[in-house]
């Protein structure tokens, strides 16, 4: 399938309105045309730098605007961030992600941010953060250094973002992906869904992102996890539905992009994950929490995955063999509990 930069608002109004069926098997028959069937990328994400951020997004409970009882921390030390990079290979990531509750990374921060992307990149692992906007050169310092993938998503629609975010503009975020781009860096932009947007915002997201000059090689799509404490604390529930037609319909118009399930699947049952995976979805994070927010378990992920007959994506060289013993081992350790950045 031919990757498209034209979409329009009605064209993906269609999609969306398609027959659920109808939908989930086109955007089925779109992701086995250009990957793998039945194979799952996982992604680890750590918090290297936890609260006190300036920008007023009111999804985030680390906006410092908001009080919602989030204790701040300071910028992990190098060796901790390696520590863990090293528990997320062994449990099966191929990529680790980096995140700090930052408007933008200060100059005095950066060598810190360069030794940590340095050392994750020698296990092995491909190297992504979220720092939040960056300039052309800071990027080029960061592809020095090895990153691989910078996240920096759009969250909603253009007509709906001055609503969720006063503090930067969307085409502050443009540009910091623009920039990404210049640098030579792979892409992660996604959004949130469930923050009271209508359906039109949605259209409107996944069109903005389809029709980038480049489409993100990576599209995390969250739900909204609710935070007390945050303005979208008492929001509608999205109907899980709508969210399932999300997933597919991005699959359908990014077909050669990783869509990824990302934050709010602590409150997703197994058969609703699973219809996201048939829909498009191949991507996760792994790890018992988000920041703030939970995460399903690393051993119940594994176990849905094994219901599933999906297997992690790349597995560093192992066998077969190798790989069942890790999931069995990952299944029965309860005891993997680690701090996680939410997308």
């Amino acid at each position: 399938m031919q990757v498209r930069h034209d979409w329009t608002h009605q064209q993906v109004k269609e999609l969306f309105e398609m027959p659920f069926n109808d939908l989930l098997f086109q955007a089925a028959t779109v992701h086995r045309a250009n990957f793998k069937q039945n194979e799952v990328q996982i992604s680890t994400l750590l918090s290297i730098k936890t609260g006190s951020c300036p920008e007023d997004c009111a999804y985030c409970p680390q906006s410092a605007r908001h009080k919602t009882g989030l204790e701040k921390e300071k910028l992990l030390e190098v060796e901790k961030v390696i520590e863990q990079a090293k528990v997320a290979r062994e449990k099966g990531a191929t990529r680790f992600c980096m995140g700090a509750a930052w408007s933008d990374p200060k100059d005095r921060d950066m060598p810190y941010i360069e030794k940590m992307v340095s050392e994750v990149k020698q296990l092995g692992l491909e190297t992504c953060m979220t720092l939040g906007m960056l300039t052309n050169e800071k990027a080029h310092t960061l592809r020095e250094a090895g990153l691989d993938y910078y996240n920096h998503n759009l969250d909603t629609s253009p007509e709906f973002y001055d609503q969720i975010i006063t503090t930067r503009t969307y085409q502050d975020r443009l540009n910091t992906i623009d920039h990404v781009r210049d640098a030579g860096m792979k892409v992660c932009s996604g959004g949130i869904v469930g923050m009271g947007e209508k359906a039109q915002d949605r259209y409107g997201l996944l069109m903005q992102l389809a029709n980038l000059e480049k489409q993100p090689e990576s599209v995390p799509i969250n739900m909204l996890v609710k935070v007390k404490g945050t303005p979208l604390e008492n929001v509608d529930d999205l109907d899980d539905f709508e969210f399932i037609r999300t997933i597919a319909a991005a699959r359908i118009m990014m077909p050669k992009s990783y869509v990824r399930l990302s934050a709010g699947r602590a409150e997703m049952n197994p058969q609703m994950q699973s219809m996201c995976f048939f829909a498009g979805a191949n991507s996760i994070f792994y790890g018992a929490k988000l920041l703030t927010t939970e995460n399903p378990a690393a051993d119940t992920d594994m176990e849905l995955l094994k219901k599933l007959g999906i297997k992690p994506e790349q597995r560093h060289g192992c066998s077969d063999e190798a790989y069942e013993a890790s999931i069995n081992k990952a299944i029965d350790d309860k005891a993997t509990e680690h701090l996680f950045y939410q997308a």
